[in-house]
C-alpha cells in the first residue's frame, strides 16, 4: 500500500458515508478548485443536541502527503468501532468501547482529508516538492508562478509588510507578494476556493470548538499565536490594533500578542493530552509549543495561517464560538515522504492523539446543565443583552475579571502572611 491519491480519498469518504448512513454524511463543499475539483468533508457522530464540534483539516500543503491517509484512517477506526461495539488499540495507547461511545454522543467530527486536492495531484503526478495550490490567476502565464500557499491565506494579518516589523517581514517565514514563492499569499485574504472551503465549515457549523490543521514535519503540537510572544497583561496589545503596525514579529521587543492566562492554560493542557496519548503508541516524544517558537527555529512568525485565523474569531468577535486551534506537525524523520512502513506508524501516532482530542473535548455533563440547552433556552433571550460581547469578550472588562480576581487573591493571601509574620514577631 502507498499514499492515497486524490480520487482514492474522495471515493475512500464516499465510502464511508455509504456504508455507515446513520453515523456518517457527506458534506460537499460549496468552493471549486481552480482545475475544477470538488472537495468533501466528513462529518461523523450521534447528532445529538448537548455536544461539541471538532474539525480537522490536512492536504493543505501539498507535498504533505500523509494527511489525508491520517484522516481517513481516523474516521474508518471510529467508525467501525462503534458498529461494532468495541474499542480502539494504537500501540501501547488504547481507547475503551466506553470512551468511544463518549466521543460519538458528545462530539461532532467534521474531517477534510484533502484541502488541496489540485496541489496533491500535482505533487504526485508532476513534482513531488510541490507546496502551493494550483491557481494560475497571478501568474501571467508562467509557470513557475502558478499557486498559492493556503496556508498563509487566511484572514489573520493577512497583510504582512504593514502589519509586520521589517526584521520579521525578512527573516522568510511570513508569506511573500511573489507569485513564484512558495510563501505567495493570493490577492487576498480568502481569495482561494481551499481557504473559502475552511471559512464555509466554520460558518455552517458555527458551534466548532476545536480545530486542528495537520502538517508535515517535525513532530510538534502548535498553539496561537504565531506572529509575535504571547502575554497576557496587555489587552490593547492584540491583533486588530492599527496602533501596532510595523512592529509585530520580533522576539524581546515591546509587541507582545494578547491572550487571556485561561486560554493560553486550555491551549497547552489539551496540547499534553494529545502529546501523551501520541507518546503512548511507541514512546514518540512530540513537542508542544506556541507557533511563534516553532521548534528547530530561533523564531517562525507567520500571518494569515489557520490555526491562529481559527482561534482570533472569537477574539475579534467575542459573539462567535472561541475554538482552540492547533497545527500538528506529524513525523519526527524531517522527510515529506517518509516509506510506507514508517508511515503506517505514523498514522497510529496521530491517530491516537486525534482520538484523544476528541475525547477531551466530549461533554462531561448533558441535558440541562449543558451548554446547548442553555445556549438555545437562555442565552440568546438573557445573557446577551444583559452582557452584550463587546463588555464580556477578551478585550472588554469582564474577560478582565479573572485577572482582576487572581490579583485581589494575591493580595489577600500576602496580607494574611505579613499579619501573621507580625504577630509572631510581636509575641518575641
Amino acid at each position: 500500500m502507498t499514499f492515497l491519491n486524490v480520487v482514492e480519498i474522495e471515493s475512500a469518504l464516499a465510502g464511508l458515508a455509504s456504508a455507515y448512513p446513520t453515523l456518517a454524511e457527506l458534506i460537499p463543499l460549496p468552493f471549486f478548485t481552480a482545475e475544477g475539483r470538488q472537495s468533501h468533508a466528513l462529518r461523523i457522530g450521534s447528532r445529538q443536541c448537548y455536544r461539541r464540534t471538532v474539525l480537522l483539516v490536512s492536504g493543505t500543503h501539498a507535498r504533505e502527503w500523509g494527511g489525508p491517509d491520517i484522516c481517513i484512517n481516523l474516521v474508518a477506526d471510529l467508525l467501525e468501532a462503534w458498529s461494532l461495539g468495541t474499542g480502539l488499540v494504537y500501540g501501547g495507547t488504547s481507547f475503551s468501547a466506553a470512551q468511544l461511545q463518549q466521543i460519538l454522543d458528545g462530539v461532532d467530527l467534521i474531517v477534510l482529508p484533502d484541502l488541496n486536492p489540485d496541489g496533491r495531484h500535482y505533487s504526485q503526478t508532476v513534482y513531488s516538492m510541490w507546496r502551493k495550490n494550483r491557481n494560475p490567476a497571478s501568474s501571467g502565464g508562467i509557470a513557475s508562478r502558478i499557486g498559492v500557499d493556503v496556508n498563509r491565506n487566511y484572514d489573520f494579518l493577512w497583510n504582512f509588510p504593514v502589519a509586520f516589523a521589517p526584521g520579521a517581514v525578512s527573516a522568510g517565514t511570513l508569506a511573500s507578494n511573489d507569485p513564484a514563492s512558495d510563501l505567495f499569499h493570493g490577492t487576498g485574504p480568502f481569495s482561494e476556493a481551499e481557504t473559502q472551503n475552511v471559512r464555509w465549515l466554520f460558518q455552517k457549523f458555527p458551534e466548532i470548538s476545536r480545530f486542528i490543521d495537520i502538517h508535515s514535519y517535525g513532530g510538534d503540537i502548535l498553539h496561537p499565536w504565531g506572529d509575535d510572544e504571547n502575554q497576557s497583561t496587555t489587552p490593547g496589545m492584540n491583533f486588530l490594533s492599527s496602533f501596532w503596525n510595523g512592529q509585530r514579529g520580533l522576539q524581546g521587543d515591546t509587541y507582545r500578542e494578547f491572550i487571556t492566562t485561561p486560554d493560553l492554560g486550555s491551549l497547552q493542557a489539551v496540547g499534553n493530552v494529545m502529546k501523551s496519548a501520541i507518546a503512548g503508541v511507541r514512546g514518540h516524544s512530540y513537542t508542544v509549543a506556541q507557533s511563534f517558537f516553532l521548534p528547530g527555529w530561533v523564531t517562525y512568525p507567520t500571518s494569515g495561517a489557520s490555526d491562529d485565523w481559527a482561534f482570533s474569531r472569537y477574539y475579534a468577535d467575542p459573539s462567535r464560538q472561541k475554538v482552540l486551534g492547533y497545527v500538528i506537525e506529524f513525523n519526527r524523520t524531517h522527510t515529506f515522504f517518509p516509506d510506507w512502513a514508517e508511515m503506517e506508524k505514523i498514522i497510529l501516532d496521530i491517530d491516537a492523539g486525534l482520538v484523544a482530542f476528541c475525547l477531551d473535548a466530549a461533554p462531561k455533563v448533558r441535558r440541562y446543565f449543558h451548554w446547548c440547552w442553555w445556549r438555545k433556552y437562555l442565552y440568546r433571550y438573557f445573557w446577551r443583552r444583559l452582557f452584550p460581547p463587546e463588555i464580556w469578550g477578551p478585550y472588554g472588562p469582564w474577560g478582565q475579571v479573572p485577572e482582576v480576581v487572581k490579583s485581589i487573591v494575591k493580595v489577600a493571601v500576602v496580607a494574611i502572611v505579613v499579619r501573621a509574620i507580625a504577630r509572631l514577631l510581636r509575641r518575641r
